[in-house]
């Protein structure tokens, strides 16, 4: 296989990436194809679908060798699984799945016909192998159980922002890295309130505490 397309996230590093897609409907992002895909005939009708999968590489995960079992971050990092029943990044071949928004079309001359997405999950850069459009009758199934991730704890912070701080964001950013935050995007067995976590976003350092289930932020850098 090879990548038909990239995609352009605010996620410069893995860490605050939330841990599945849809979980931040706030972000945005777009998917370029590279030159040889960028025919629009091939994203004719795309518009009459409300979510798509995305196929891609988990391009920063790549290893000679493989475990049959992993650590899932939803369980501490303490407990390992199958890889095959988890959504690890490390496996035989670095496949991820992920659904997504379809938000449109933006026509450019330098980069012909860019699909915008929202919820993705995903690295800035992430090379994409396939793009296939969401079926509601077929992939939802009401019905699913989620094995040990039903059983884990969902952790949701309170995000506490001064003022003088957000103002350094770009304020059509706002909304999505605040929901970030909320999401919790610290280690599972990491709850030391005297520790200062820093995240990359949209090309912002964000420098926060946790304590009481509360996020401060406490800096903003370039």
């Amino acid at each position: 296989m090879r990548p038909i397309a990239h995609i352009q996230t605010d996620f410069d590093e893995k860490f605050g990436i939330p841990r599945q897609s849809g979980r931040v409907p706030e972000l945005t992002a777009r998917i370029v194809f590279l030159p040889e895909y960028r025919n629009p005939d091939a994203l004719r009708g795309i518009e009459g679908f409300s979510h798509l999968w995305l196929l891609f590489d988990f391009s920063k995960a790549h290893r000679e060798e493989w475990s049959p079992t992993v650590r899932p971050p939803r369980l501490g990092g303490n407990r390992r699984m199958g890889v095959f029943a988890t959504r690890s990044p490390f496996r035989p071949n670095p496949i991820g799945l992920s659904c997504v928004r379809y938000l449109g079309l933006e026509k450019t001359e330098q980069e012909g016909t860019v699909l915008l997405v929202g919820g993705a999950d995903l690295l800035n850069g992430t090379p994409i192998y396939d793009i296939k459009p969401y079926l509601p009758y077929a992939d939802c199934h009401p019905e699913a159980t989620g094995g040990f991730v039903d059983a884990a704890e969902e952790r949701h912070l309170e995000v506490e922002f001064p003022p003088e701080l957000l103002k350094r964001v770009p304020e059509k950013k706002r909304a999505a890295l605040i929901a970030c935050l909320a999401q919790d995007p610290r280690p599972s067995y990491q709850d030391d309130p005297e520790r200062v976590y820093s995240m990359r976003f949209a090309g912002l350092d964000v420098h926060f505490t946790v304590e009481e289930q509360k996020a401060k932020v406490i800096g903003i850098d370039q």
